[in-house]
């Protein structure tokens, strides 16, 4: 086919996508002889007939190859890790330098937070002089020499993605499984894995909060990969409460180097989990992971990660020094009682509100603000026990944030969290 609109009608009449109808769509979102109209067009009739596995592998693989894709020469398998977001969740900081210090490359390509949950990026740039955009030279450099490196996407990845990400927010299309697994997995596929491990979050924080969603998608991304070659696995983690104890740039930043400097709690075990993922998939084996953490080697390949990318060198052992405090911190009171839920999209809405995160693309953001020692399912509040600390500009943003967090938490009987992780999806299920 050489018309896109017979590509587009094909998708509408259910006979599905092949490769070539995939690579001329997406040729033409990235080179922009596919018009808007058709893109849309395109998008609203994947979402309302479905592209099956078959349609999905072929519409990835086309976005993936529609810009640049990376190949490694290194002495060791590439691997990398993508959550579908969520609160408190600072996991790949940590991941990445764990993963590395066993001998694995991990080139992770990440994204800046929209909406509720916070971005990768977003978090790093909450360090003085870290330097996200980086060369493709830089970034094999920092890779080969420190075994990870986490930057963000250029232009060359994927580009169709970039176009039809757009679109699917003007046209409604936004729910589409079949478009969020070719977007998600075209960038991560563009940096030339081995082996990719997906974390599907699901409660009343995820990106989709209901649990039949969350499992179709994981299990829609497994296939794709897997189909486009990568060997990929799936965990379908908890989101009905923070990951961490800490919302907001820095404060999770700090969060995770306590992660690295042996600080336990679900944060550290999520990683553990997710790292043990990656490392089968490889063909590595899991032993001794938590040794590796416990022993300092993880602290280190992160420290020579941040100074690659233009941090400071001492990070690790000075974090005060440069993870600036927000000017107001204040205890959030509760009344007495256990934490009997939680509405995680709204703390997220809060730290967006104090200003940590952002409702457009390109607004900027305080890397300062933002909520710790926040109170978890079941756990006591009350007078002597707050339910969280809020980090503030200003008196004003605080006192919001304060009714916002008080009206997120729900106080009674204290609820039993459910297992951090909730399943797994393999290649084979």
């Amino acid at each position: 086919m050489t018309d896109p609109r017979s590509v587009i009608a094909a998708v509408r009449d259910g006979r599905g996508l092949d490769g070539s109808g995939a690579a001329l769509i997406a040729k033409g979102l990235a080179d922009g002889s596919v018009s808007d109209a058709q893109a849309g067009a395109f998008a609203m009739a994947v979402l309302t007939h479905r592209l099956g596995e078959k349609g999905r592998v072929a519409l990835t693989r086309a976005m993936r190859d529609s810009g640049h894709v990376m190949r490694w020469d290194l002495p060791g398998p590439v691997v990398d890790k993508h959550s579908t977001g969520g609160i408190g969740d600072t996991v790949s900081l940590i991941l990445a330098p764990l993963l590395a210090a066993r001998g694995v490359f991990v080139p992770m390509i990440s994204g800046r937070g929209l909406g509720h949950t916070g971005g990768t990026l977003d978090k790093l740039e909450a360090i003085p002089g870290f330097i996200c955009d980086q060369s493709e030279e830089q970034f094999r450099r920092i890779v080969k020499n420190t075994g990870c490196a986490i930057v963000a996407a250029t232009a060359d990845f994927a580009p169709a993605d970039r176009r039809l990400y757009a679109i699917r927010d003007e046209s409604a299309t936004v729910e589409s499984i079949d478009l969020i697994t070719a977007s998600i997995l075209s960038k991560k596929l563009a940096a030339g894995l081995d082996a990719l491990v997906l974390d599907v979050k699901a409660g009343s924080g995820a990106f989709l909060a209901n649990a039949d969603s969350s499992n179709r998608l994981a299990r829609a991304l497994v296939q794709t990969a897997n189909g486009t070659g990568c060997r990929t696995s799936a965990l379908i983690t908890e989101m009905d409460q923070p990951l961490a104890r800490s919302a907001g740039n820095a404060l999770e930043v700090a969060e995770a180097i306590r992660v690295l400097r042996g600080e336990k709690g679900a944060l550290r075990d999520l990683v553990l989990a997710l790292s043990a993922e990656c490392l089968d998939l490889a063909g590595q084996g899991a032993d001794g992971l938590e040794q590796v953490l416990d022993s300092g080697a993880a602290a280190e390949a992160f420290g020579c990660m941040v100074a690659a990318q233009g941090g400071p060198a001492d990070l690790i052992d000075r974090p005060e020094a440069y993870l600036t405090a927000a000017p107001v911190s204040l205890p959030i009171p509760s009344p007495e009682g256990a934490v009997a839920g939680i509405d995680v999209t709204a703390l997220g809405h809060a730290v967006v509100a104090l200003g940590g995160g952002r409702v457009r693309a390109g607004e900027k953001i305080d890397h300062r603000v933002g909520l710790s020692a926040l109170a978890k399912l079941g756990e006591p509040v009350g007078p002597d026990a707050p339910l969280a600390m809020v980090h503030a500009a200003d008196d004003t943003a605080a006192e919001i944030a304060i009714a916002a967090v008080q009206a997120a938490y729900r106080i009674g009987e204290p609820a039993t969290p459910g297992p951090l992780v909730r399943d797994r999806v393999s290649a084979d299920d």
